[in-house]
């Protein structure tokens, strides 16, 4: 009987699903910094404080709406296209720390209760699915509490608290890792024009 190391070698066997698996996970849309083992290890701590502190947060998000409406002379100065990475780069950072941010670029936190919709796995944009576990998490993520349960709860401390029952609009991919802020600013520049001249 021939010894087992003068044996060749076996190659392993490539199958077209195994192709198709590769191919898949290459071309995979994931959102910007998402990964299983990133949510795995994640705390949710700051995400939870921001929604348990929504009406303080709506409060100071107005101001400084005001305060980059005020500023829109200088935007358009600069030009809303140069603006855009240096803006984008505060705001992923800023919103990525107390929100968990996925820079989708419409952003809806004051009216969800100070949590990002994003952050559901399903990223669905009107509610929760009907897979909310008993304890108010995520059926995709165990550990992770329902998106829109912690919703609907910063919702109510809000004063703007109706603002949840908006049906929002689908995400238009085209618009992500953009700057909200700006886009914002410029939408209500654009109306407050508008209203002037009508005036």
């Amino acid at each position: 009987m021939p010894s087992s190391d003068s044996e060749p070698e076996r190659k392993p066997r490539v199958t077209q699903a195994t192709l198709v698996r590769k191919a898949r996970a290459l071309l995979a849309y994931r959102p910007a910094g998402v990964s299983p083992q990133r949510r795995v290890q994640r705390r949710y701590t700051m995400r939870l404080w921001s929604v348990r502190h929504a009406r303080f947060l709506e409060g100071l998000y107005a101001r400084f709406a005001h305060v980059f409406l005020m500023l829109h002379p200088v935007w358009n100065a600069i030009g809303y296209a140069r603006a855009e990475r240096p803006v984008k780069f505060v705001e992923r950072h800023v919103k990525g720390f107390m929100f968990d941010c996925r820079m989708c670029g419409q952003c809806i936190l004051s009216s969800t209760g100070m949590s990002c919709p994003m952050n559901c796995p399903k990223q669905l944009r009107n509610g929760p699915c009907g897979g909310v576990r008993a304890n108010g998490n995520c059926e995709v993520e165990p550990d992770m509490p329902c998106v829109w349960v912690k919703a609907w709860e910063g919702a109510q401390a809000m004063r703007n608290r109706d603002s949840i029952l908006a049906v929002q609009k689908p995400v238009d991919q085209s618009l992500r890792e953009s700057s909200a802020w700006l886009r914002v600013t410029a939408q209500a520049a654009a109306e407050r024009k508008k209203a002037r001249e009508t005036a």
